[in-house]
């Protein structure tokens, strides 16, 4: 009797490609997209050969940033794995924590997502400039501390930080809330111009405020005559 499956003794069955493999395959290219955007923004920042935090140049390097990541689509997911990349990656090829900040910033701005949480609890160092001109309708929540000038010129967007932040907390932010579980350091709402900064812990000193309020422990302490705390004039 004849095989009637002999005329398919050549067919070789095409390779079935696991749905989850493209998801990777695609998770990989778009952190690769988001570490070379970065490194070609520190690029930019280290020809000057050292951060300098001023006006100008936070405007220029976040300038830089959003150009950098205008086409790439990302989720808030892929923002934290960004941060882990930040610590553990040998493909990015300086550590500076200002360009990080901006870098990070212009993500959760451009994020489809309003809100955003960032596991930063296991970072050996600390971030500065996280929640840079966070804007209305975004919320960025922070697992561990932060450095410098977090939520500087805040523009209506709230942080919510649940360990400590450095100092220039809400520096030059004009609208919006920041929330601190711990403690900050000096120069807290250096010439902040409106919103609220909310710390749960101690306030190490207050900076030179333009307008809006500071809290500690639940109470008003930024208008307040009557606070313990030193103010920088």
């Amino acid at each position: 009797m004849k095989n009637p499956f002999f005329k398919f003794k050549h067919y070789q069955p095409k390779k079935r490609e696991i749905p989850l493999d493209n998801i990777l395959r695609s998770k990989g290219l778009i952190m690769e997209r988001l570490v070379d955007g970065y490194n070609k923004l520190l690029e930019e920042e280290v020809r000057g050969l050292v951060w300098l935090v001023e006006h100008s140049r936070l405007v220029k390097a976040y300038a830089k940033a959003e150009e950098l990541i205008k086409d790439i689509e990302f989720t808030q997911y892929d923002i934290e794995e960004f941060c882990s990349q930040l610590e553990n990656s040998d493909k990015i090829r300086y550590s500076i924590a200002g360009p990080a900040g901006i870098y990070i910033s212009a993500l959760c701005n451009h994020a489809k997502e309003k809100e955003i949480t960032l596991n930063l609890d296991t970072r050996g160092r600390e971030i500065h400039l996280i929640g840079y001109r966070l804007k209305e309708g975004k919320r960025i929540q922070i697992e561990g501390n932060v450095g410098d000038f977090t939520g500087v010129g805040l523009c209506g967007g709230e942080i919510i930080v649940q360990g400590s932040c450095r100092n220039w907390t809400g520096a030059g932010m004009r609208s919006g809330k920041i929330l601190v579980k711990k403690d900050v350091g000096y120069y807290t709402g250096e010439w902040m111009r409106g919103g609220e900064i909310w710390v749960e812990g101690r306030i190490k000193d207050i900076g030179k405020v333009v307008n809006g309020k500071i809290y500690a422990g639940g109470n008003l302490v930024y208008p307040n005559p009557d606070t313990p705390y030193r103010y920088r004039t």
